[in-house]
């Protein structure tokens, strides 16, 4: 799946967060380390968050209508920011990984997110609010990789390497080529393999 979150801290909340530990997910090697700062920072007080998860089916519609990932991203965060801002209207910044040209994501805001500053930068989760919400996407994204092993009874790798393709393969013969959408990016040089497109 593609996973974007957003968390919105105050001080003492922030605070709370370091001392439990919350760093960024890249740093974290366990999935069930994920699991309990993820259920830190769901439990902090004066800590907003919001979470959306597109599962490949849905990531791939989307992905056909964007016709660009950074597009898609840039939806995904304004989205997180304006959901935000719903609950935490008095909100007056907000920070963002820098994953293209800053103007994407300014393009997709929509009214209430225009109305704050909002700041994009390379390395943001160094930032507590952007590590927690790292946190937040690494647990979702392992929890649905968990959900779709059990529904589909085939075993889901992370990432683009030979087990993966592998494991695309055996889903196919299992469960046939059309349901590989299910759960893969079909854009992704990996699918075309496993189809033997390529």
């Amino acid at each position: 799946p593609l996973v974007v979150a957003g968390v919105y801290v105050e001080p003492e909340s922030a605070r709370h967060l370091l001392a439990g530990g919350i760093v960024d997910s890249k740093r974290i090697g366990s999935d069930r380390r994920i699991a309990e700062l993820a259920e830190l920072v769901r439990t902090t007080p004066a800590c907003g968050w919001e979470v959306i998860t597109l599962g490949p089916s849905r990531y791939n519609a989307l992905y056909a209508k964007f016709g660009n990932l950074n597009r898609l991203l840039a939806w995904g965060h304004a989205k997180i920011i304006e959901n935000l801002l719903e609950r935490v209207p008095d909100c007056p910044r907000a920070l963002s990984d820098q994953f293209a040209n800053p103007r994407e994501l300014e393009r997709a805001l929509q009214s209430r997110g225009r109305t704050i500053q909002v700041d994009q930068r390379t390395k943001a989760e160094s930032d507590i609010a952007v590590a927690a919400a790292s946190v937040l996407a690494r647990d979702a994204f392992v929890s649905w990789l968990a959900d779709a092993e059990s529904l589909w009874k085939v075993k889901l790798p992370k990432g683009a390497s030979p087990a993966v393709t592998e494991a695309g393969k055996t889903f196919v013969n299992h469960h046939g080529r059309e349901k590989l959408a299910e759960v893969a990016k079909m854009h992704f040089r990996t699918s075309a393999i496993v189809l033997g497109d390529l």
